[in-house]
């Protein structure tokens, strides 16, 4: 029997992927021409239209996509018997992907990989900052080894290590006539004075949930792309936001006039590692969250 090769496989999930010929050569770093003709031959070795070049774009067939997603846990394997392979020497060395979402990557891996790379000079760490969902969707793609996030958040199919909790604190400026932190209470906010990220950002859902605000009016209708965006707003006294402790302890806050109080003791989100269910690297993940507990602070 004769079986296609790692190349094949790679231009096809790229080509999958990407649905252009030319987009698809180009992330392989191949001519045009040659990728093509590599598609041909993948097609005539299994013997079936994997592609429909009937029309100006490209369309995978029915059983292309099937074909692809197998061919996507093939190349998947290959990488994990390489780095299994690997780990006999050092359990975290070689190359690793890891997504990180954009409320915890600035504030928290500046403390951890200096530490890291000193205890694991041979670890290449690759980072992809992104929201949560599109991270775990690239995780069960198989485009990332794990992914760092807040939680609570809806997974399947995949491994959480929950690592510590992240506090949320309330954060007014100093002067501020909307609210008194001394006397704070939730239910006594004003209407449309809480600040938060827009839809799509997880810390929106757990600033909501976690620090209890259950009048939706209290909310207001503009939203911010991102935390820089949002410490602007409140410094401006535009309202109040909730910031995790992580950022509240950064430079995040500095040159302005925001101050940050506690809350209740139940006003946290969750930072935790996932990978996904079955990973032969399963321990390693596991000494990474390990030392990402250990080094945070």
């Amino acid at each position: 029997m004769n079986l296609p090769t790692v190349k094949q496989l790679r231009y096809f999930v790229a080509l999958e992927k990407r649905g252009h010929f030319g987009r698809a050569a180009e992330a392989c770093f191949v001519s045009q021409s040659a990728f093509s003709v590599a598609i041909r031959d993948f097609e005539r070795l299994l013997d079936v239209q994997l592609v429909d070049r009937s029309n100006k774009r490209v369309t995978i067939t029915a059983t292309g996509r099937e074909v692809a997603a197998r061919a996507r846990d093939c190349l998947h394997g290959m990488e994990e018997l390489v780095r299994l392979a690997q780990s006999n020497r050092d359990p975290l060395s070689g190359r690793l992907r890891l997504g990180v979402i954009p409320t915890i990557a600035p504030f928290l891996l500046p403390r951890v990989l200096p530490d890291l790379r000193e205890e694991w000079p041979e670890l290449q760490l690759y980072l992809h900052e992104d929201l949560t969902q599109r991270l775990y969707d690239k995780l069960m793609a198989g485009d990332l080894d794990l992914i760092l996030i807040a939680l609570p958040y809806s997974l399947r199919n995949v491994v959480v290590m929950p690592l510590f909790d992240d506090p949320f604190r309330l954060a007014v400026r100093e002067d501020s006539q909307l609210v008194d932190p001394r006397h704070y209470c939730v239910d006594d906010l004003p209407q449309e004075s809480v600040l938060l990220l827009e839809d799509g950002h997880c810390l929106r859902d757990h600033a909501l949930s976690a620090c209890h605000i259950r009048k939706p009016e209290q909310v207001s209708g503009f939203a911010a792309s991102s935390l820089l965006t949002l410490v602007e707003m409140v410094d401006a006294d535009l309202g109040i936001t909730y910031l995790p402790q992580m950022a509240a302890d950064s430079p995040l806050l500095k040159s302005t006039r925001i101050k940050t109080w506690p809350l209740a003791e139940d006003s946290v989100r969750q930072i935790g590692l996932v990978w996904r269910h079955g990973s032969a690297f399963g321990d390693a993940f596991q000494l990474l969250g390990e030392f990402i507990r250990e080094h945070r602070a």
